[in-house]
C-alpha cells in the first residue's frame, strides 16, 4: 500500500508547456489549494490532514502562451523547483498534429529526475504522452484519451494502453498514475487527495466542488453550513448540549428546559443566534451524523436511523431524502467509496 502523508503538507507540481490546457492546470491548482481548509471554512469541521501545496512549474517563470489561446504563468522554473511529492502533467493539445518524439526535453528530464527522487508522477488525458516520452510507462498499464491510441501504437508500443479505463495506478508503490479524458482530472484529484489526506477529505472536496454525478442536483453535496457566531451564552450552552445529545427523545423540549426560557422565547432567541429553528438545528445535526455513518460504515440503515434519534425508519428516510435529495441507500452508494467519483 502507498504510504500515508496525512500529517504533513504535500507539494504538488503542475507541469506547464505551450501544448498544455490552462483550464486543467488552474482547475487542479484551485482544488488542491482548498484541501485542508475549504471544508472547515464552510462548515466549521476541522480537517484532520495536512494541506496540499500546488505550484506551476515550467522552463522559466515567463508567461506561457498556450496553443489553445490561454496563458499559463509558472510559479517556478524547473531549475528552481525542488523535490515534489506529486508531479502532474495535464492535457496536451494533439489537434495540430503533435509529434511527441524528442519533444519537451527539459520537462521530460525534470520529470524523470523527480521520479527517481520518489515523486508520484501523474498525467491527465493526453499528458500520458509526456510520461511515455520519458520512458516511465514502458511495460506498464496506462490510460489516456481515446484519440491518442495511434500515438501510443506508433511511438510507444511498449506501453500497455487501457483506453477503456478512467484511472490507472501502475508501477511499484503505484508511483505512476494516468487518467483518461480531460475531465478525468476530477477523478485524479480525488484519488490523490484520498491517498495523501484521507478519504474523508476527498469526500469533502468532492462536495465543495460538486464532483461526481450531479443528476440529482446539488442537495446530495450540501452540508450543514457553519452556524453563525453569536454572544448568546444560553443558546451556546444549548448548542453544546445538543451536539452531544442529538439522539435524545424530544431534544427541543429538553433544550428549552435546560435554557430556563419559555418555549416561545427560546425558539426566537435560538433562531436569532444560529439562523436555524431549534427543530431544524436538531434535524440537520442528525442528518449530518447519519451521512457520516453512511459514508464510513456498513451499518444497516434502520440501525443508523435509530442511532441518530429516529425510532421510525420510514420517517428517517423521508427526512433524509427531503434534506439531501436522495435516499440513504443512494447516498451511501455515491459517497462511501471515493473511487466511484
Amino acid at each position: 500500500m502507498p504510504r500515508s502523508f496525512h500529517s504533513k503538507n504535500i507539494s504538488v507540481s503542475l507541469v506547464a508547456v505551450p501544448e498544455m490546457s490552462a483550464a486543467i492546470v488552474y482547475g487542479m491548482h484551485e482544488v488542491f489549494s482548498c484541501v485542508g481548509g475549504a471544508w472547515e471554512a464552510l462548515t466549521g469541521v476541522k480537517a484532520n490532514c495536512g494541506r496540499m501545496i500546488p505550484r506551476i512549474v515550467g522552463s522559466s517563470t515567463d508567461p506561457i502562451h498556450t496553443t489553445l489561446g490561454a496563458t499559463i504563468v509558472p510559479d517556478h522554473s524547473f531549475k528552481e523547483a525542488h523535490r515534489s511529492d506529486v508531479v502532474i502533467v495535464g492535457d496536451l493539445d494533439v489537434l495540430s498534429g503533435l509529434d511527441p518524439i524528442g519533444k519537451w526535453e527539459e520537462s521530460v528530464s525534470w520529470i524523470k529526475d523527480q521520479h527517481q527522487k520518489g515523486a508520484i508522477i501523474c498525467s491527465v488525458c493526453t499528458g500520458a504522452l509526456m510520461l511515455a516520452e520519458a520512458g516511465l510507462l514502458d511495460d506498464l498499464e496506462a490510460t489516456s484519451h481515446w484519440s491518442a491510441n495511434d500515438y501510443f501504437k506508433q511511438c510507444y508500443p511498449n506501453v500497455m494502453l487501457k483506453p477503456d479505463r478512467i484511472l490507472v495506478p501502475s508501477g511499484a508503490g503505484h508511483q505512476l498514475v494516468t487518467s483518461g479524458g480531460s475531465s478525468s482530472w476530477h477523478e485524479l484529484s480525488l484519488y490523490l487527495i484520498a491517498r495523501f489526506c484521507g478519504e474523508d477529505e476527498a469526500r469533502h472536496i468532492a462536495k465543495v466542488f460538486l464532483f461526481g454525478d450531479r443528476s440529482d442536483g446539488q442537495l446530495p453535496f450540501a452540508a450543514m453550513v457553519r452556524p453563525k457566531q453569536h454572544e448568546d451564552a444560553t443558546i451556546a450552552h444549548s448548542q453544546t448540549w445538543i451536539a452531544e445529545n442529538y439522539e435524545e427523545t424530544n431534544p427541543v423540549a429538553k433544550m428549552t428546559l435546560l435554557s430556563g426560557l419559555n418555549a416561545r422565547t427560546f425558539k426566537r432567541r435560538f433562531k436569532s443566534a444560529t439562523g436555524y429553528t431549534p427543530l431544524e438545528y436538531v434535524q440537520t445535526l442528525r442528518i449530518e451524523e447519519a451521512k457520516q455513518m453512511l459514508e464510513t460504515s456498513d451499518e444497516a440503515i434502520d440501525d443508523i436511523a435509530e442511532s441518530v434519534g429516529y425510532d421510525e425508519p420510514n420517517s428517517f428516510r423521508r427526512l433524509f431524502k427531503r434534506t439531501t435529495g436522495v435516499s440513504p441507500n443512494r447516498y451511501r452508494l455515491r459517497f462511501k467509496d471515493i473511487s466511484t467519483f
